[in-house]
This record gives structure tokens, sequence and C-alpha cells, in this order.
């Protein structure tokens, strides 16, 4: 079977080939970021919500991809002012937590966060005053601390896992540190996709969006194809979760391999290991 991961020589830039043969003397340094899957349960068993980005973004332009994005000084603030409650112990700092939830409320309007009733807060797909905090958020017009004390809310992780932490290739001029978390939303949760970043929103079954990447009809990167091989088994949200709960959760560094036609990516066998 053809290597869905790889580029054809043609494909590549003048004199990247040459830059696979020794890690380069001063990489870039990769930005702290993090991402999200959510899970909602449906009859064809646990759903992901994947985001298309605009061809015109620049990173991965094109690709289905999890709710995610840089660390930035409001998820710092958020997590100082104790605006989030049931932080795992032992996991990653805070504001990675703050980011992931952040994050996926502004490109999904979805936001894991209760009121002081302990009720869940609106989607902003169903409720225009969460849609308007959601807005101002994405126009810089309140921070993230702001949306929640607006809603009466704090972030709630009750539902929420860290699943893994992925670094990318030294030789890409683009890098990330990203930490990979899950969470569980409602059935039928409705999604946005914010068109400043996004152009569809589509809730997947991990093996039916597989299976269309595997057909090239779903462009996805190895990151996120990698994590839903990790969810094609389970038969709800909740066992998911429970169970990137209860196990390490893995560094991946995957690295590029040159082949007889071009380049691919593989991980390295110690990433299973490490956490």
């Amino acid at each position: 079977m053809k290597d869905p991961y790889e580029i054809p020589w043609e494909r590549l830039p003048p004199g990247f080939a040459r830059g696979l043969e020794a890690d380069p003397a001063h990489p870039p340094e990769p930005l702290p970021s993090a991402t999200i899957v959510l899970l909602r349960d449906s009859r064809r068993g646990p759903e992901a919500l994947l985001m298309k980005r605009r061809r015109e973004a620049g990173f991965v332009p094109g690709a289905y991809v999890f709710p995610g994005g840089t660390v930035d000084e409001q998820d710092l603030t958020a997590a100082a002012e104790g605006l989030c409650a049931g932080i795992p112990a032992g996991g990653p700092d805070p504001a990675y937590w703050i980011a992931a939830v952040r994050e996926a409320f502004e490109e999904t309007g979805l936001l894991l966060a209760t009121t002081a009733r302990g009720e869940p807060v609106p989607p902003a797909a169903a409720d225009p005053a969460t849609d308007s905090l959601r807005v101002a958020l994405l126009e810089d017009a309140i921070d993230f601390a702001g949306v929640l004390e607006a809603l009466g809310a704090r972030v709630d992780l009750s539902v929420a896992a860290y699943l893994s932490h992925w670094i990318t290739p030294v030789i890409e001029p683009r890098r990330y540190e990203t930490r990979f978390f899950i969470a569980r939303v409602p059935e039928r949760a409705p999604a946005l996709a914010d068109p400043r970043e996004m152009v569809d929103a589509a809730w997947l079954t991990p093996r039916a969006a597989l299976r269309r990447f595997r057909e090239g009809a779903l462009p996805m990167v190895f990151p996120t194809v990698r994590t839903l091989e990790d969810l094609e088994g389970f038969d709800s949200a909740g066992a998911a979760v429970s169970w990137a709960r209860d196990r390490p959760a893995p560094t991946r560094s995957p690295r590029l391999v040159k082949t007889a036609t071009g380049v691919t990516i593989r991980l390295q066998p110690e990433d299973e290991e490490r956490t």
C-alpha cells in the first residue's frame, strides 16, 4: 500500500533532501501549543470534531485538524486567577489546559465550563450571548478570563484528560511542542467553524475519518491521524477519556525520512515509552 505520508521529490523545495542528512545546528525553538480532541457519543460510536483549515492558513493549510493553537499570555492569566477546576496533578502546566479550552471555544463555540449553579455553558451555536463573547474574544475586545467572568463560569476539566505530547521535527522551519488533550462533550453538541481560520466542522468517528484519509478524501497531518488511530477502538467518549486518564501520556518526536521516491514521516521506537 502506498505510504499516505510520503511527499514525492518533485513537490519538495530544492535542497530539502540534503537537510535530512543531519539535524540543523540551530533548529527553531518550538512554540508551546495545545490542541484538544472533542468527542461526543452517537449511534455510530464516539465522534471526534475535525476542523478544516483555510487554504490561506500559515500552518497546515487545507488540512482537517483538532481545535488548537499556541499558548499565550491570557492563558497564563486565566490559570493564575483560579478560573479552572479539576486540573489533574502531575500533567502539563495549567496554561496548556487553558489554551486548549480557549482555542476550542474560539474555533468551535464549545466551552468546557460550568456556571456557579453547576450547569454547562451553552454552546455559541445555540446561544447568542455566548457567541457574542466568543466574537469579542477573537477580536481582542476581551480576554479569556473576562469571558469566564462574564459568564460566571469556570473551566471544568472533569470531562477531560491529557493525551500526548508532540514535538515538530527539528528540520521544520515552523516548530511546535504541542500538548494534546481529550474531552467529552454532550451528544449532538453543535459546533461552529470560525471563518477566520476554518471553513468546515465535521463530526466523524475515528474509523470513518481514517477511512476517508486513506482514500485521499480527508487531508490530515500525521499527529491527527496517529491520535485517531489511538481512539479507533472505543465504544463511548467516556471510555476514551478514562483510558487517556489512566495511562502515561507519550511524548512523540517524529522524524522525516528519505524514501526512494520522496520523503515520509516516522515515529521513533522510544516515542511510545517516554512520558
